[in-house]
């Protein structure tokens, strides 16, 4: 694999990420991976977004990894999700115009907070082909309708994965949220795994990585 450390604009701003590219010649598939809550120390060297680009690329699909706003080196402040949907945006963008990347097979995975912003984006965005939604917050009602709101109307093959001892995920929201989704969806509860998914991000990660696969691949 190669690794790319690169930077891009979100607007004003400048945004760091990394750009994980698979062995070989060719057009991969590629993948934004979104962190978890930049306020409880989620940035892209988390170990479920590490996990994930490691699988991405085994599967030959390139995963561009980055830091939301006032995250590392990544510009500007925390947003409260707003801003960072259009950190989301520009990374696509980057993904986009990379000449190693077929834009026709771009796909969108967050873990967490990272989760709750790529749900609109990818549901809104038509160069997202599928998205991954790993861990995504539906412990309060008002998280839980807007999520189901979202996927609703999302068309975009879609996975929701959790563990079973998830404590921001209620299994009972994320099947009363899940309900609401058109097909294609897939939805995997792992046991054992809990929110942080220490000792899980094996299974989790080939879970998310197969899905775009599949999809994307």
């Amino acid at each position: 694999m190669r690794r790319e450390k690169v930077i891009f604009s979100c607007g004003a701003l400048r945004l760091e990420g990394v750009l994980v590219l698979p062995d070989g010649d060719g057009r991969f598939s590629g993948v934004v991976v979104c962190h978890p809550h930049p306020l409880y120390g989620g940035s892209m060297d988390n170990n479920v977004v590490r996990a994930i680009g490691s699988a991405l690329v085994g599967r030959s699909i390139a995963a561009l990894m980055f830091n939301f706003r006032g995250v590392g080196s990544s510009q500007g402040s925390f947003d409260h999700g707003r801003g960072e949907q259009d950190d989301v945006r520009a990374a696509i963008d980057f993904l986009w115009g990379r000449s190693e990347v077929d834009n026709e097979r771009l796909g969108l995975v967050g873990y967490s907070f990272g989760a709750s912003v790529a749900l609109p984006v990818a549901c809104a965005d038509r160069r997202v082909k599928a998205v991954a939604l790993v861990s995504l917050p539906l412990m309060e009602a008002s998280l839980a309708e807007e999520a189901a709101t979202a996927l609703s109307a999302c068309t975009i093959p879609k996975l929701l994965v959790c563990g079973d001892d998830d404590f921001v995920v209620p299994l009972g929201a994320l099947q009363r949220v899940s309900e609401q989704a058109p097909q294609p969806k897939e939805i995997r509860v792992v046991p054992g795994a809990d929110h942080f998914w220490w000792g899980n991000e094996g299974t989790l990660a080939e879970t998310v990585a197969d899905f775009f696969s599949r999809y994307i691949g």
